[in-house]
């Protein structure tokens, strides 16, 4: 019989490996190549639209909106704006804090709403609400010159500056420097499945307010809204049992969730499905900040750093700020003695940036690698060398002693595989046909997170079976899958022996799919269940009996400096005559604990190298100054990376375990193949052609600008 307990927090014992490390097939992988994994939109056909409208100008008030035209249209049924839509109880998030007031904070804020029996009548109706603005004078282009202020704190928590020693003094001293300032632009997450909400209010309900969303985090969706209605936490059930990928933009709940749950308690009995268009995306589901490192990093002759200067300039929102912690990297990634990274913010009137896959680590390693690269070539060092004579042996931030820095072996590893001991130094020194060919590499790293308030339920069934129950999100990582391997292995019993039910708020709680943290911290808490179950019930507990359990970090964590590490290297061919680049090869080698599922960890690997690829190449959103608005709003003006585009990439990994990361042994890998791609690319520009281009994306101009690089032109 179920027994009931109150659940205990524990750091579970490391694991035995059987299930981990073997390349099971992903469960949901038939559903979702079958068609019949349901998805948030495809929830509730009864539901009426929802389709929002924008506001046009950046900044300003909403003094009137004419709803009476979308009223008479046929089909539409209710049109809210700030007069007429429910009131929320808290509404000191401005983002959140939707159809509230008449302010206006940026270009695409939602200022109205309409609610139709069909899609095309919503569609219809939207377009036919007249919205009249007194527009305010507003900022929204971000220059070196934008006045900026100092965040508190940067994303993650880590503090907004550091200063260790005396940089400038170093700098004076150094023989060899690179001062140079290398920028990143605005990027856009783009997943495949668009930003989807349909909400239904029932209040005479236990959980009067249920959500079908396209979330990274269900029970972060419920802590969110539920203060905003005046709801418990309880109150609200949010399910997102399949999503079609995020990178960041689902981790964070956003306007259009809160504007789903306005209209269906504006329509009570009704549900209301709102699903984000493409276009609209690139102002209400977050975003990238445009970065501006400036680089300074100071060596003696032979290329032993002495000193490391990174100050950033990143844009924010007036009507919220989020700051990108693109500096951290450079407190902790090479020796160096005297340091000093900053972080500073220009406050516009845009849409408001948000979480995109390694914040942070991908403009701070372009920043920092393509400078490393540069002090290789004006001390005369081999890159690969230059990076193994300033690894240190403990972490340079805090002094503390890694818990497994390989970084060395993933650069022996890579250059052995890539043929790098075959490369000619001098750029702009192999032409093959009418094409520059280079090779450049840079190094990876991200920190090993393990969120606190997870926990899991697991539950004995008939036949030795298992039921493990964890409310974690699977935005197409694996999840399902792995979350069976680990609990299989806690268990001592076969993966085909075990059931997974995931992504809701009726589940033990978890944390957002987000941050390469989602593996280590449920899997954690898997773990700290299967070993409560066993004291509660004994080794062989009886059908029905369960335990609920929480996971902890090993708190020996608190004592080393937790990352990840890989090296990614990169051939360029760029046309002498044209500018146009192709790549026709890429490696990465990682250093990440071990791999709970080699199949769905390459996925991973080779999905992030691809974005990373895309940013070098490709990715950049534009902001009309005029008007405050991005008008790359699709995938025919916002390029990424396509088949045409991926040629020979291939990823490998150390066998290892960390079991002071996780009790898997594992670490996270989400987010580590995205950071250096993109400078390995720029470094084997710079040594096809002898250019340097210091800004993303790596456009044919930039190289046609250049003369140097087309001798004969």
């Amino acid at each position: 019989m179920s027994t009931t307990q109150e659940p205990s927090s524990r750091t579970a014992r490391p694991i035995q490996a059987r299930e981990m490390g073997r390349s099971v097939v992903r469960r949901d992988g038939r559903a979702k190549v079958t068609g019949t994994a349901t998805y948030a939109a495809e929830h509730a056909q009864d539901a009426l639209h929802a389709v929002v409208v924008q506001s046009t100008i950046a900044r300003g008030r909403a003094t009137s909106v004419d709803a009476a035209p979308a009223l008479a249209h046929p089909g539409v049924v209710e049109v809210l704006d700030h007069t007429s839509a429910p009131r929320l109880d808290r509404t000191e998030d401005r983002e959140l804090a939707v159809l509230q007031d008449d302010r206006v904070g940026f270009r695409g804020q939602v200022v109205a709403v309409v609610l139709a029996e069909s899609l095309e009548a919503a569609r219809e109706g939207a377009s036919l609400v007249a919205v009249s603005y007194d527009a305010e004078q507003h900022h929204v282009d971000f220059t070196p010159e934008a006045a900026t202020h100092a965040p508190e704190k940067v994303n993650a928590g880590y503090p907004t500056d550091s200063d260790v020693g005396d940089l400038d003094a170093a700098m004076a001293e150094a023989t060899v420097t690179v001062e140079q300032t290398y920028a990143t632009p605005y990027h856009h997450n783009n997943p495949m499945e668009p930003h989807a909400t349909i909400a239904r209010w029932d209040e005479g309900a236990d959980q009067p307010l249920v959500l079908h969303d396209s979330t990274q985090g269900v029970h972060p969706v419920a802590r969110t809204l539920a203060p905003l209605f005046g709801l418990e936490q309880s109150q609200v059930q949010v399910l997102a049992p399949y999503v079609g990928g995020g990178f960041g933009s689902k981790g964070l709940p956003h306007c259009h969730e809160v504007v789903a749950a306005l209209a269906a308690k504006a329509v009570p009995g009704r549900s209301v499905k709102l699903v984000l268009t493409r276009q609209q995306l690139f102002a209400l589901a977050g975003y990238r900040t445009a970065t501006i490192s400036r680089m300074r990093l100071g060596a003696d002759r032979d290329g032993r750093i002495s000193a490391v200067g990174h100050e950033v300039l990143e844009q924010t929102s007036a009507i919220k700020e989020f700051a990108e912690q693109t500096a951290t990297i450079s407190r902790m990634m090479y020796a160096g003695e005297h340091r000093r990274t900053s972080h500073r913010l220009a406050r516009l009137d845009v849409a408001v940036p948000s979480w995109m896959r390694a914040p942070g680590e991908l403009p701070g390693a372009h920043a920092l690698e393509v400078a490393m690269d540069e002090l290789a070539v004006a001390a005369g060092v081999d890159p690969v060398a230059l990076r193994e004579l300033n690894d240190p042996p403990r972490s340079p931030e805090d002094d503390q002693p890694w818990n497994d820095r390989r970084l060395v072996d993933c650069l022996h590893r890579g250059a052995d595989r890539f043929g790098w001991a075959s490369r000619i130094d001098a750029p702009r020194s192999t032409l093959d046909g009418d094409w520059w060919v280079g090779t450049g590499m840079a190094s990876a790293t991200y920190p090993t997170y393990v969120m606190p308030g997870n926990q899991a339920r697991v539950v004995a069934l008939e036949g030795g079976r298992y039921r493990v129950e964890v409310g974690a999100v699977d935005i197409g990582t694996g999840a399902w899958t792995v979350l069976a391997q680990i609990a299989a292995d806690a268990l001592g019993c076969p993966v085909a022996s075990v059931d997974v039910e995931i992504a809701s708020t009726d589940l033990p709680p978890a944390t957002v799919a987000g941050g390469s943290a989602g593996t280590s911290s449920w899997g954690g808490a898997v773990a700290a269940a299967v070993e409560q179950l066993r004291e509660d019930h004994g080794e062989h507990p009886s059908p029905g009996a369960e335990s609920t359990a929480g996971g902890e970090a090993d708190p020996r964590q608190q004592e080393h400096a937790m990352h990840s590490f890989g090296a990614v290297f990169a051939e360029a061919r760029v046309h002498r005559w044209t500018g146009e680049i192709r790549v026709p090869r890429m490696l990465g080698v990682y250093s990440v604990g071990r791999i709970v599922n080699p199949v769905l960890a390459r996925s991973q690997f080779l999905g992030a190298m691809t974005m990373g690829l895309g940013a070098a190449l490709f990715e950049e959103s534009v902001r009309d100054p005029r008007y405050g608005h991005v008008v790359t709003q699709d995938l025919a003006s916002y390029h990424v990376a396509s088949h045409a585009d991926v040629h020979d990439l291939q990823v490998e990994w150390l066998e290892e375990s960390d079991t002071l990361a996780t009790p898997m042994g594992s670490r996270g890998i989400g987010e580590i193949g995205i950071v250096g791609t993109s400078a390995a690319v720029a470094n084997a520009t710079f040594h096809a052609t002898g250019v340097r281009v210091r800004s993303l994306p790596l456009t044919a101009d930039r190289f046609l600008d250049a003369p140097a690089a087309m001798p004969g032109r």
